[in-house]
């Protein structure tokens, strides 16, 4: 059974990673995945993998950082399908310093791909998910929940996701939309980058996973990301979803 049959998602940084993940399972449960993504080249070869399976997804290249154009996103989306379902705001670039060597550049870069697009998207996607009773996905992070060292712009933007968010469910609730955040470890390029980075930090992180692994893109974040764009998950929302193999227990 396809449960987000027709369902119209937008998923941003939707070319790589956990992206790619989500918008794989997706569109294997019927949905019409618009990917957002500022590389040109792997938008189109995911594009290409997207259409084997759903012809009428699509590649939607943009800037996240160009603040004044986010809204086109959207309606661009809504022109070509008609509606908006579920609005996945993934993207989110950073750079892995300490708090003594971050620059204002370096606080910038992960507020302006990560909770500025976030935030606006959302704005503009409102409209719309008033009309279908839709969801939004949101990204949190363990950087931000448990303070991880050198990620101190990563951390506050993704805490900042997750403030918005729960103000957003209270907000929107009574609208029938749902907003929910993920909270995941997996394979993706950027734990891969970290993973070069600090080995050793990697492997104990790695280590203290009760399940001893790290997720898959695909089978566990999308699988979850499923879950929550779809019916079954109707009575969730503002709640932080850890798919980290129980590295962290929320009380």
């Amino acid at each position: 059974m396809a449960k987000l049959k027709n369902k119209v998602v937008i998923i941003t940084g939707g070319a790589g990673g956990i992206g790619s993940g989500m918008a794989k399972a997706m569109v294997k449960e019927g949905a019409i995945v618009a990917i957002v993504d500022v590389n040109e080249d792997t938008g189109k070869a995911m594009e290409e993998k997207l259409h084997a399976i759903s012809p009428k997804s699509m590649f939607l290249q943009a800037d996240l950082m160009d603040r004044e154009n986010l809204g086109q996103i959207i309606t661009t989306v809504v022109e070509k399908y008609g509606k908006l379902d579920v609005l996945v705001n993934n993207a989110h670039a950073s750079r892995q310093v300490t708090i003594a060597e971050t620059t204002q550049a370096d606080l910038d870069l992960s507020f302006d791909t990560g909770f500025y697009p976030t935030f606006y998207l959302m704005q503009a996607a409102l409209p719309f998910l008033k009309e279908s009773k839709g969801n939004v996905i949101n990204f949190a992070s363990g950087a931000g929940l448990n303070g991880h060292e050198t990620q101190a712009a990563y951390a506050a933007a993704k805490e900042a996701i997750r403030g918005i968010s729960r103000v957003a469910a209270n907000e929107w609730g009574r609208f029938g939309i749902n907003v929910n955040i993920i909270s995941p470890i997996a394979n993706s390029p950027g734990v891969e980058a970290w993973a070069k980075a600090q080995p050793e930090y990697y492997e104990a992180v790695k280590n203290k996973i009760p399940m001893g692994r790290f997720g898959d893109v695909e089978k566990d974040i999308g699988r979850v990301a499923v879950f929550l764009a779809s019916e079954d998950s109707n009575y969730i929302t503002g709640q932080t979803i850890m798919v980290d193999g129980g590295s962290i227990m929320l009380h």
